[in-house]
């Protein structure tokens, strides 16, 4: 008879873990192992199989979102499985290391290059910029050129340069905000409002200027609701100014997302290096530059405005390179990445895909209007000049909208493009005031939060400093938001919002308790409701509107649950449940 249970049972050996002991085999489930087996907030002191480890992981990341449906995140969330396969195969490579990885660095010019051709720097010229971990690093740097080469006039005159300030506005994401803290310079962040579409008041901006301004930054594609900042009026400002008062001040370009749509969307939007202000750019890779997370670009108009003292020359790796990131170590992958996309898709093809994304992003924005419970606080669905909602332009974006939606061109033509306003495929959205009149308990949050139950992540957040009140709900359109999620999205929205409704007079359980949409179709959805308000309606004839819709796609209650008593409408919610 054996001895020992490993002679009973391959692949079985005993481990100690702690005080006790425990017979572990090679099954991947029927063990004591688990994510929480030992302390969490101590390094483990035990190994455990290889199998096991990942199917903890595995089984523990199910929690997550889906990708696809997180409408919160600019971020890509699909690539080819070509692209997907030269990752893989160049994960153990760090792109820094130029003197072993030739070729991945001839990539990387190579990308520059064509970065450089896209956003129209001077011709002839060689590309002045660099790879990054995201555009957090490129805004990062493009502050500390601007800063440096302020500080080196200053010294040169003789002046003060112990306070730098830099300028953009409240609705600049984190980065820009993390620039003026970590590099000791002034933060003057100009308030923003409706008239500004809650983005950089150029004039206000003009107005916070003095020689201690190193730079400003402005947004191509506000996080918050996808418009692009007007790069020509405040280099002409800026211009003026020099004129007036001899104050030379740059411009560096926050393109996250706009540096990738507008070139192939939006191609008679002056806002790159034909601005002769505009020193530096910075994007993302890995939002509209269609790569996996996290790659970023800034490039510079020229060597000029790249001083030289943030360049570093190392030789420990075996060939002599400059440097001049704020990391050092850099995954090669994901550079392989965007330019595999570079190359496959060309101009031809990105211009397809952002095409599809702003067509998408309107067709959601009409269709959100239409119901008559919402209104869009982004622009891009409205016709060149016309901004905020009204009826009067509502009913003009979804006449623009149906026009443009009938004419036949080439899906690479972004000659539509410029009967809208320009912007970002970004759809913020909230109330509209007859509803919430109509409905004072209604919250956007409950809606966000419905919309979870169908797998949507939609944030509900409030906008910029100054107008923080209004809370709007956010959609940003990627490749992946294909028609067919569109068409879900606006029947889950519907269903999310009309089940909040429900929750005032009835329990959880009863309004849950209703069946499922009579008609399981969501074909041409969103085509259907955007079509079917196209006359101006009065607030009176707008709850029967939606009424009508709700029974049209299928959402309205069709349960024959009971009517609450009077005792019941009195109960808290959690009492109406139990």
């Amino acid at each position: 008879m054996a001895e020992n249970v490993e002679d009973l049972l391959p692949g079985v050996r005993r481990l100690g873990i702690g005080k006790r002991r425990m017979t572990v085999t090679d099954m991947t489930y029927g063990t004591s192992f688990s994510e929480s087996s030992g302390d969490v907030h101590s390094f483990p002191a035990k190994s455990m199989p290889a199998r096991n480890a990942y199917q903890i992981i595995h089984d523990t990341l199910k929690f997550d979102g889906d990708p696809t449906l997180n409408c919160a995140t600019f971020l890509t969330t699909w690539m080819e499985p070509e692209a997907e396969k030269l990752i893989m195969e160049n994960l153990a490579k760090n792109r820094v290391d130029i003197d072993e990885y030739e070729s991945t660095e001839r990539i990387h010019q190579r990308c520059l290059a064509h970065l450089h051709d896209l956003w129209n720097g001077p011709k002839g010229a060689d590309p002045v910029g660099t790879v990054v971990v995201g555009s957090s690093e490129g805004i990062m740097l493009g502050g500390l050129a601007m800063k440096w080469r302020w500080r080196a006039r200053r010294e040169a005159a003789g002046k003060d340069a112990s306070k730098p300030n830099i300028i953009f506005g409240a609705n600049a994401q984190v980065a820009l905000e993390k620039t003026a803290r970590y590099f000791d310079i002034e933060a003057r962040m100009v308030p923003v409002c409706e008239e500004s579409h809650y983005c950089l008041d150029i004039r206000k901006a003009i107005d916070m200027i003095d020689e201690n301004t190193i730079g400003v930054y402005v947004i191509l594609g506000s996080t918050y609701t996808g418009h692009y900042e007007e790069v020509g009026e405040m280099a002409k400002l800026l211009d003026r100014l020099q004129e007036e008062k001899g104050l030379d001040v740059p411009i560096h370009i926050d393109g996250a997302s706009g540096a990738f749509i507008a070139p192939f969307a939006q191609p008679n939007l002056t806002w790159d290096f034909r601005v002769p202000r505009v020193v530096s750019i910075s994007t993302s890779g890995h939002k509209f530059g269609l790569t996996y997370p996290g790659i970023g670009w800034v490039l510079w108009r020229s060597q000029e405005f790249l001083p030289s003292g943030l360049e570093f020359e190392l030789s420990y790796l075996g060939g002599v390179e400059k440097t001049f990131t704020l990391n050092f170590s850099h995954p090669a992958c994901f550079l392989i990445a965007q330019y595999y996309q570079f190359i496959r898709y060309a101009r031809e093809g990105y211009a397809r895909i952002m095409n599809a994304c702003l067509y998408h992003a309107r067709l959601l924005s009409v269709a959100l209007e239409a119901t008559g419970v919402y209104e869009c606080f982004s622009d891009i669905h409205r016709p060149s000049g016309q901004f905020g909602f009204s009826e009067e332009t509502r009913l003009s974006a979804s006449n623009l909208f149906v026009e443009t939606s009938n004419q036949r061109v080439s899906g690479t033509d972004p000659s539509i493009n410029e009967k809208f306003n320009y912007g970002a495929p970004v759809v913020a959205f909230r109330f509209t005031d007859w509803f919430i009149q109509a409905h004072p308990a209604a919250n956007q949050d409950i809606v966000s939060t419905l919309l979870r139950v169908r797998g949507w992540i939609i944030p509900n957040y409030p906008l910029p400093p100054d107008t923080n009140t209004i809370r709007v709900l956010r959609v940003v359109v990627k490749e992946t938001t294909s028609e067919d999620l569109i068409n879900r999205l606006v029947r889950d929205v519907m269903w999310a919002t009309q089940t909040m409704l429900d929750t005032e007079i009835k329990s959880l359980g009863e309004t849950f308790a209703k069946p499922l949409a009579t008609d399981p179709s969501v074909s041409n959805l969103a085509n259907v409701v955007a079509l079917s308000n196209t006359k101006k309606m009065e607030d009176h004839a707008k709850s029967s509107h939606w009424k009508g819709l709700l029974d049209k796609v299928g959402e309205l209650g069709t349960s024959k649950s009971k009517h609450l008593s009077d005792d019941d409408l009195s109960k808290p919610v959690y009492q109406k449940v139990c």
